[in-house]
């Protein structure tokens, strides 16, 4: 009786340390992180550092050789379209003579076809203003009935503020234009005065409203005609200039939206690509690389109010939307990877996701149609609310169970 209890004391002990091996070197469930694939609005965007400057910029030179008074105006300082900024008087050689006339003459013809060059400006900016308005007109009775995209409509609302910021200034330019033909006319108007002019002067005025951007000469000196005195621009018509790699510029649609941020603002602010400069430079990068870019000029859209603080030659970060889709099914970028081909195949590689079904990862094609930074937009594959796996160890395969592992 003892010897059989005893083996069975042994049996079970047996069975026990069996069990206890089989326990111990059976495979663990993996643990992973996993996200939900959800759908929502999806964009990809180009981020670059970009500088303001302005939109348009005026040199004011002395239009007639004398001796110029000392100019009190500092840089900042305000000043008004024909506003005196400096005061030209003969010096004791004469500035009548044959050759500054005909040069005056020539001057003042060709600010004349420069204001005719104006007014055509003008009136080609409405035209395209009424076509802009005719098309955000379309786009809102049509969006009205559900067959127009949000972004489409919002994209011919800013096309029409896009198209009124060029009239304006193509107003200007006409209005600096008629003033640059005024100062021509006064210029030939003196030198055509009497013998004494010793006793003439000559006003230089403001071409346009804004502020005083860099004054060249302060102090009473003699300067030739043509000579640059000062610098004047608005400081509210602003642009922001971006240097993109031409690769990245031939992605970019016309007109993409752009939100403009770490500018020293509280606020994001919204800009428009105007154009895309068509000559290229080369540009050594802080590696010693050297690329191929080109100019990217955008239009601030934002009221004057939200960014009056800033000033011209002012860095700023610029996010350019590439594309932008209201509902795409997305997962973390981190959740994707390229599928293992064949040595003999040379097409481009498949992306797979592991989907968590019943505890197990499952190794699931998908068609990948954009990437970004955080998301993935999977075009196909994956039904919403499928639960992937994100940063898949290397010890996951197909089947293998996993545990998802508290966040």
């Amino acid at each position: 009786m003892n010897r059989h209890r005893t083996r069975l004391l042994w049996l079970a002990a047996t069975l026990g340390a069996l069990a206890l091996l089989a326990w111990a070197f059976a495979p663990r469930p993996v643990p992973v992180e996993v996200a939900t694939a959800r759908v929502g609005p999806f964009e990809t965007t180009i981020e670059e550092d970009g500088r303001t400057r302005l939109h348009d910029r005026y040199l004011v030179s002395a239009p007639l050789a004398g001796r110029v008074s000392r100019i009190t105006l500092r840089p900042g300082d305000p000043v008004l379209a024909g506003m005196p900024l400096a005061t030209l008087s003969p010096t004791l050689s004469p500035l009548l003579d044959e050759r500054t006339v005909r040069e005056l003459q020539a001057r003042l013809e060709g600010a004349a076809a420069n204001v005719e060059r104006a007014a055509a400006r003008i009136a080609r900016a409405e035209v395209t203003l009424a076509q802009a308005r005719a098309d955000a007109g379309r786009s809102e009775q049509l969006a009205a009935r559900g067959f127009v995209a949000p972004t489409r409509l919002e994209s011919d609302r800013l096309a029409v503020l896009a198209a009124e910021k060029e009239r304006e200034a193509a107003v200007q330019d006409r209005r600096v234009a008629e003033h640059d033909r005024e100062q021509a006319r006064a210029a030939l108007a003196t030198v055509r005065q009497g013998t004494d002019r010793r006793e003439a002067t000559f006003v230089v005025r403001a071409p346009a409203a804004g502020r005083v951007l860099r004054v060249v000469l302060t102090s009473e000196t003699v300067v030739p005609m043509g000579e640059p005195l000062l610098e004047v621009g608005d400081v509210a018509q602003l642009e922001v200039v971006v240097e993109l790699l031409t690769a990245d510029a031939l992605r970019m649609p016309a007109g993409a939206p752009v939100r403009i941020d770490r500018w020293g603002g509280p606020s994001t602010l919204a800009g428009r690509v105007r154009r895309v400069e068509p000559s290229a430079f080369t540009k050594v990068s802080a590696l010693g690389v050297e690329e191929q870019r080109v100019n990217v000029l955008i239009d601030l859209l934002s009221p004057h109010e939200r960014w009056e603080a800033l000033g011209d030659g002012y860095r700023v970060g610029v996010s350019i939307v590439t594309q932008s889709v209201d509902a795409a099914l997305q997962v973390p970028v981190s959740a994707v990877f390229p599928l293992p081909r064949p040595a003999a195949d040379a097409g481009p590689a498949g992306m797979a996701v592991f989907a968590l079904e019943g505890g197990r990862a499952r190794l699931t094609p998908v068609a990948v149609g954009a990437r970004n930074g955080a998301q993935a937009w999977v075009r196909d594959g994956l039904e919403p609310g499928t639960e992937v796996i994100v940063h898949p160890p290397a010890t996951v395969r197909d089947g293998v169970r996993v545990r998802v592992r508290p966040s």
